[in-house]
């Protein structure tokens, strides 16, 4: 999965990671041409399909696969020019109540679509709602069975999170996505605990340093007032740069190798961090904002989002410094 930019890491970038990956997975066109374009051979899906029949010619042009998951989208396949053959992805809803045919509409749309002389190859897929808490799996797995029952086609059920705990849902294709960078997809857990490390680290370092008396505030509105003798840290990074402007005082963060805290408002291009226990940080130390050693999990659970939302929305003005 390296669709919306690949979760903020970039779309050539994760493709050159993943060369050997037997297909990509995305949702905007624009992405799938360029992949094809930079001559990348494999599969790619695009998992919410066609929205207008005019992309069936450049999706037919450039060999990609598309998700048909309503009958509108069946009508516009069946309306449109006969140029070119599709894979593809035949989309069934389980639970999710997103996209998909429903169980009772489903046969009828299966059987146009195989009839169809646009279409070269058909999958079946779908996408549970549960696997990442305690419903699970179960109920929507049958579901899906049973409609899929007899069909002799390929199936495409698991996310991340089914990857990793349910293996008896694999299947023939599986879609792997924020666990590819590093990211737990359970809620309470960091990548380390499903045996995963983090693509991304975003880091920066301390540019100032205040010493704060009793009653001094810091930042924008007065959010932060020392109740004691207070060392701060003021580092290059904002909402700008893609850091969470809620993320409230108490937010992790590594500076010089070990944890502390932001301390008040997040600003466009600044932040503040407690030095309190850090005697040794000055002007220049490390900061990392989340990644290696400050899992964005925990980041993005103290401003009360996901870590996808952080990564998928890390600012274009953000120096990439690639790694071996």
């Amino acid at each position: 999965m390296i669709k919306a930019n690949a979760y903020g890491h970039g779309l050539a970038r994760a493709a050159r990671a993943f060369s050997a990956a037997d297909g990509f997975a995305l949702v905007e066109l624009e992405a799938a041409v360029r992949l094809r374009e930079a001559g990348y051979t494999q599969r790619i899906a695009l998992l919410e399909g066609f929205f207008d029949a005019r992309e069936l010619a450049v999706m037919a042009d450039h060999n990609l696969t598309c998700a048909v998951h309503s009958m509108e989208q069946v009508k516009m396949l069946e309306a449109s020019p006969p140029k070119g053959r599709l894979e593809v992805m035949v989309k069934v809803n389980t639970g999710m109540n997103r996209l998909g045919f429903q169980p009772a509409e489903f046969p009828e749309a299966l059987a146009r679509l195989r009839k169809h002389p646009r279409v070269s190859r058909l999958m079946l897929m779908t996408h549970f709602a549960n696997a990442d808490d305690a419903c699970g799996i179960a109920a929507p797995l049958a579901a899906f069975e049973q409609l899929a029952a007899g069909q002799d086609l390929p199936w495409s059920l698991a996310n991340s999170a089914t990857v990793l705990r349910f293996p008896e849902a694999h299947a023939d294709w599986i879609r792997p996505g924020i666990m590819l960078y590093g990211c737990s997809p359970f809620p309470g857990r960091v990548g380390e605990d499903d045996g995963l490390r983090p693509a991304m680290t975003l880091e920066s370092e301390i540019i100032s340093v205040r010493d704060l008396v009793p009653g001094d505030s810091v930042g924008y509105g007065g959010a932060y007032v020392a109740d004691r003798a207070t060392r701060v840290g003021i580092v290059a990074c904002g909402y700008a740069d893609g850091y969470p402007r809620h993320a409230p005082t108490g937010t992790p963060v590594l500076v010089g190798g070990r944890l502390t805290r932001t301390l008040g408002r997040v600003s466009m291009d600044m932040l503040c961090v407690d030095l309190a226990l850090h005697e040794d940080a000055g002007v220049g130390t490390r900061v990392v904002l989340w990644g290696e050693g400050n899992p964005v999990e925990q980041v993005a659970e103290a401003a009360g989002t996901v870590g996808y939302e952080l990564l998928c929305a890390l600012a274009p003005r953000v120096l990439i410094v690639e790694k071996p």
